[in-house]
């Protein structure tokens, strides 16, 4: 299966059920009364994160992510049954976007973590539900919510320790099948890496998960080469190991076209903790290498390491994989979470669910507000009552006062959210 790392995709809950309109009908019984059932709440869009799975590429023929609608209630009070959610598994470090409001909806970082992107709509109450001492015989049921709707964009941002970094033919991929147990394809070209690898680094003291990510070169941030593709790979890793082919013509300057990539994808990647490893030093003499070593610390901070290694011949490997440890444990000992602290309540001075407005469009009023939608969705303008218990909700919140003030007059029109749904006549 090939690599793929960023979908679009729609996913659409499912519609809560409706309620039942309905009235107990039985031999001997002559009063039998409302007995319209509710209708179940509709299915969950859940994603959840497995190690089992390393790409996004189910997605390229899977586009839209349906739950199961609720089912609508039935006679003598039965419920209607709930939809079934839909449980798809994606890999861990996926996060999912909301397209249309580019609002983060889940960040799944962890085996087994799960988020609902989108939820089922509620069903619908049946008339059953609407019996009081004054409404003893209501002629209407509720209809279900439509469950969430919306495109949505799928990325995938590997978890790994350390984010091996360089420019093109640098050796990466060499280095991490010498270091760990990755196999990744290796040739003497540009972009022989054309997706991100991974390998295990198993020492003493426990292991490293080392991401090789493809090459970078200059302009990768703004969309040259394969880097932009990748970059996003490296945003969770803690430490950077950024590899240097030695027989590069001027070494100090290839060190910084990288540093200026990650920066300009994202400043924060070139503060973290660094290890600078020169390769292919195995046919260079000590003074040629100490030359090397010597341009580099002239423009890197004193704190971060250099080591000369070839990956090729095995040399300077063993210190290299020390030297990553104690960086990768220092900088998740400076990024342990803090105990939670218990708590603190939430009180709210103001409960702002059944605020609403009112726009004019044309000749049109135009009712926003939480509750008052919600109210509105579950209505069924075709049934004369439903129409008049929309409408002594909307007195009761002081929407049909507020719509006199703002000029309305009879026979005019009124919508719930914006003009395209349905709507009463004032």
């Amino acid at each position: 299966m090939s690599f793929v790392d960023k979908v679009s995709i729609t996913v659409a809950a499912g519609k809560g059920g409706d309620g039942k309109l309905s009235f107990r009908h039985e031999k001997f019984i002559r009063k039998g009364g409302p007995d319209g059932g509710d209708g179940g709440n509709g299915g969950d869009i859940i994603l959840r994160a497995s190690q089992n799975q390393n790409t996004l590429a189910a997605f390229r023929y899977q586009k839209e992510l349906k739950a199961e609608d609720g089912q609508a209630g039935g006679k003598s009070r039965k419920h209607g049954k709930k939809g079934s959610d839909l449980i798809t598994l994606v890999p861990v470090g996926t996060v999912a976007i909301q397209l249309d409001t580019n609002k983060l909806i889940a960040d799944l970082a962890e085996e087994g973590a799960e988020a609902i992107i989108a939820s089922g709509g509620r069903g619908g109450f049946g008339n059953a539900h609407f019996v009081s001492s004054r409404r003893q015989a209501p002629n209407f049921a509720e209809k279900g919510e439509p469950g969430e709707h919306f495109s949505a964009h799928l990325e995938l941002k590997m978890i790994a320790d350390i984010g091996l970094v360089g420019l093109p033919n640098a050796g990466k991929s060499t280095l991490l099948s010498k270091l760990s147990n990755a196999r990744p394809e290796i040739g003497d070209y540009p972009f022989t890496t054309l997706a991100p690898n991974l390998g295990v680094v198993d020492l003493e003291g426990g292991s490293m998960l080392v991401a090789d990510i493809p090459g970078l070169i200059a302009g990768a941030a703004e969309g040259k080469g394969l880097g932009h593709d990748f970059l996003r790979h490296i945003e969770r890793t803690a430490v950077t190991l950024h590899l240097i082919d030695a027989y590069q013509e001027h070494i100090a300057e290839t060190y910084q076209i990288v540093r200026e990539e990650l920066k300009a994808y994202q400043p924060k990647l070139v503060t973290r903790p660094e290890v600078i490893v020169i390769n292919k030093v195995e046919g260079l003499d000590e003074e040629i290498v100490g030359d090397l070593v010597r341009q580099l610390r002239s423009i890197v901070p004193a704190r971060t390491p250099i080591l000369v290694v070839s990956a090729h011949s095995g040399y300077g490997l063993k210190p290299l994989k020390y030297e990553l440890w104690r960086r990768l444990e220092k900088a998740r000992a400076a990024h342990k979470p803090k105990p939670k602290q218990p708590a603190v309540p939430i009180i709210r001075l103001t409960d702002t669910a059944q605020a609403f407005s009112i726009t004019k469009e044309g000749q049109v009023f135009v009712v926003h507000g939480e509750r008052i939608e919600r109210f509105a969705r579950r209505t069924d303008f075709s049934n004369a009552d439903a129409v008049r218990r929309l409408k002594d909700i909307m007195r009761r919140d002081g929407i049909l006062r507020e719509l006199v003030r703002s000029g309305v007059t009879a026979d005019q029109r009124v919508y719930f959210g914006d003009a395209s749904g349905d709507s009463l006549k004032y």
